[in-house]
């Protein structure tokens, strides 16, 4: 009966013509549009764009906000020519005035988030071009005045004098595996979402730079395949209990021989996960301990290295790294000189530090939490929540003298918003689960200026395919515990009929999978599910985001525990419904997800028939320490919480179909997890399917990779659900 479904799902698969694997994961078909190169400019009234012009060249041009009137070209490729060619461009930044302006191209990856390019410096008013250097650099970045470009190579920090043509060296200790300056290793870029290691003074006097030695980070390495002897990819990460690199903070004058360190108290097992100037003279430096439970935020100058602690902060958990916004105009409020973020409340809220260093004032208040913090305009504070419903996010203001909110965003959707250095005007992109996103430019009161981008086309072709409805819900667990869901059903959906039921989840720490935001691909994917009969769930289990710290935290120490009761409560749930059959429901997860459909298929092994496992944590003994340690500290010190939680100790409780999947050159989720899944299944003669994709990362993606990966996925929950 198995094989006679499958066939005949094969068949109604090849009939459905409007949606199908190839065109969901291959053909790019259903891709959303967006405005390229869109960015606000330094005057507060004006924006830039690219453009495509009928030679096949490419324009940035310059609109008036208010009017949308074009007011000239800012740069055009084919008056920059590189080999007598119109020089192609990949990214662009400008200075601070705009005349100046970096282009990259021939991007490679050096990390997941990081890599090296081509790049050149542009005078936009006399049309000179300079390249920076005549190898791929990274994280090039242009002084204030645009004369200087920063940037690292070979592990070392320099910057190209572009009015001299000359190149000045900072450092000369970089070694690969060994001495980082001006960039960070593997575990920051990963865990403190941060690439480049460096920063420019406001005035371009001083660069900061972070300086790390993993000399004795244990190493890691991986075989690419592809030639008569594999070659080896071998790198430092370290992994939760093992020891990290030394990180310090130097700052060098523009000028002189040698730079002065810092004393942020390196010999310590601690990390810097930011720098940032406060001001023309001052450098603040976040620490954080190794529990990550206690941050300080550190001022320094070029004169007086040994630094002031101004703010400290404690939870008995852990502390999430944030951005601290420091006023230096006039019109903001003047008796604070910083704003930041804090859960010390038990919501995620907006403080103040006053003007002499100490004095610290929570600003808004009450059982909602900020997601992003937007920055401050004399009195009014910008900020996204999902305040009335954690499935949105909404743009709010609020005045810090009265505490009025006002929410100026009205779409239901979530929204994603960017200002104008005034605050006059905000760009707003948003989107909802089954619409690609708009984006708009608005006024500061939420009134409609321009329309960029509203995804026409694609929405129309996506509201033809009559696509059955997503359900918002919730419902209470038998602990009394609120846990909010989306549902998809089939088009055709008979209440009288009875219908397999598939889970999508993360269920990673103050991670959300219940948001209204479209998914792109992993939507059309749902609704594909759902034409073949499905009704595809997913519900933010305890430890997601947007309740506030008691809920996001109760996963503390472990990691797995109550994620997974929350989805047996929720298979159970759904499985007491009328319409389905509790005796089919399975469990679709990638990465941390992985880790929990895992877990599922062995800890719920009553109540999932099924479950899908693409790059899972099988062990978190086997992540890096920088996330692992923070929600679960050392296996040293919490060797339960590591070992009660992992699929791997809990292989002989599975019953149902178990698919694994896993990318063999995964740099972040080793290779190394599945294999020991495999190894701890194959010692209890456990049955299972796997599926490995040689050389591919932790995305699994390239050429038709993502096209046979999702055909496997289908295929076995077709087979086995």
């Amino acid at each position: 009966m198995k094989l006679f479904f499958f066939l005949l799902s094969m068949v109604f698969l090849n009939l459905n013509a409007q949606l199908s694997l190839e065109n969901i994961w291959y053909s790019r078909e259903f891709n959303p549009k967006f405005v390229p190169g869109m960015q606000f400019l330094s005057d507060g009234s004006s924006y830039c764009r690219m453009v495509d012009n009928e030679d096949k060249s490419r324009s940035c041009k310059r609109y008036e906000i208010k009017t949308g009137n074009e007011l000239g070209t800012i740069f055009s490729t084919d008056k920059i020519l590189v080999d007598q060619k119109p020089i192609n461009i990949e990214s662009f930044s400008f200075s601070q005035d705009e005349s100046k302006v970096l282009f990259t191209n021939g991007y490679e990856a050096v990390y997941r988030h990081s890599g090296k390019s081509n790049t050149w410096w542009y005078d936009a008013k006399s049309n000179k071009l300079v390249k920076v250097s005549n190898k791929k650099i990274m994280y090039a970045s242009l002084s204030p005045d645009g004369n200087q470009v920063a940037y690292v190579s070979d592990n070392n920090l320099f910057y190209f004098d572009v009015q001299k043509g000359k190149d000045i060296q900072i450092t000369f200790d970089g070694l690969k595996n060994s001495i980082i300056n001006g960039g960070v290793d593997w575990v920051y870029e990963e865990e403190f979402s941060m690439s480049k290691g460096f920063e420019w003074s406001p005035d371009g006097t001083y660069i900061a730079y972070y300086r790390f030695d993993e000399s004795k980070v244990p190493e890691f390495g991986m075989d690419i395949f592809g030639s008569l002897y594999p070659s080896r990819e071998v790198w430092k990460y370290p992994k939760a209990g093992e020891p990290n690199s030394r990180v310090d903070v130097l700052i060098y004058k523009l000028g002189k021989k040698k730079p002065v360190l810092c004393e942020t108290g390196s010999q310590n097992d601690q990390y810097l996960p930011r720098i940032k100037w406060m001001s023309t003279n001052y450098l603040s430096v976040q620490r954080l301990n190794r529990h990550q439970n206690k941050l300080d935020l550190i001022r320094y100058t070029y004169l007086y290295p040994k630094g002031e602690v101004l703010y400290t902060e404690e939870n008995e958990k852990y502390l999430e790294v944030d951005e601290w916004t420091f006023t230096q105009a006039a019109e903001m409020m003047p008796e604070y000189s910083a704003y930041f973020t804090s859960e010390k409340s038990g919501y995620k809220h907006l403080y103040a530090l006053g003007q002499d260093g100490k004095t610290v004032s929570q600003l808004s208040s009450g059982n909602w939490e900020i997601d992003q913090f937007l920055g401050v305009n004399k009195n009014l504070a910008y900020f996204t929540s999902g305040m009335d419903n954690p499935a949105e996010r909404q743009l709010y203001q609020m005045d810090i003298k009265t505490k009025v909110l006002t929410q100026i965003t009205k779409e239901k959707a979530w929204h994603s918003i960017s200002f104008t250095e005034t605050f006059e005007y905000f760009t707003d992109q948003y989107s909802t689960m089954s619409s690609a996103a708009a984006t708009v430019i608005n006024n500061k009161n939420g009134e409609l200026l321009r329309l960029l981008e509203d995804n026409k086309v694609l929405n129309d072709k996506l509201t033809s395919m009559k696509f059955a409805p997503i359900e918002f819900g919730s419902f209470q667990s038998s602990e009394n515990v609120k846990l909010d869901y989306w549902k998809i059903v089939p088009p055709d959906f008979d209440a009288n009929k009875k219908y397999p039921v598939l889970f999508f989840v993360y269920g990673g720490p103050g991670y959300q999978t219940v948001k209204n935001q479209w998914q792109g691909a992993n939507y059309l994917w749902y609704q594909y599910m759902a034409k073949l009969g499905y009704i595809v769930v997913s519900i933010d289990n305890r430890g997601s985001g947007g309740r506030g710290e008691a809920f996001k935290k109760m996963t503390y120490l472990n990691l797995g525990k109550y994620e997974t009761m929350d989805y047996i409560e929720a298979a159970k749930y759904f499985g007491a419904q009328s319409y389905v059959d509790a005796s089919r429901i399975g469990v679709f997860g990638w990465s941390y997800g992985g880790f929990m459909a895992s877990n599922c298929i062995t800890k719920g092994a009553e109540v999932f028939k099924a479950a899908v496992a693409v790059a899972p944590v099988t062990n978190w003994r086997y992540y890096d320490n920088i996330y692992t340690e923070r929600y679960m500290r050392t296996p040293q010190e919490n060797a339960a919480g590591y070992d009660d939680n992992s699929p791997i100790n809990h292989v002989d409780k599975i019953k149902g179909k178990y698919l694994l999947i896993h990318g063999t050159a995964d740099d972040n989720v080793h290779f190394q997890n599945a294999a020991e899944m495999v190894k701890a299944m194959n010692e209890k003669n456990i049955p299972y399917d796997a599926e490995y994709y040689p050389n591919t990362n932790h995305g699994i993606r390239g050429g038709k990779v993502r096209l046979h990966l999702f055909g496997k996925i289908t295929n076995f929950l077709l087979m086995n659900l």
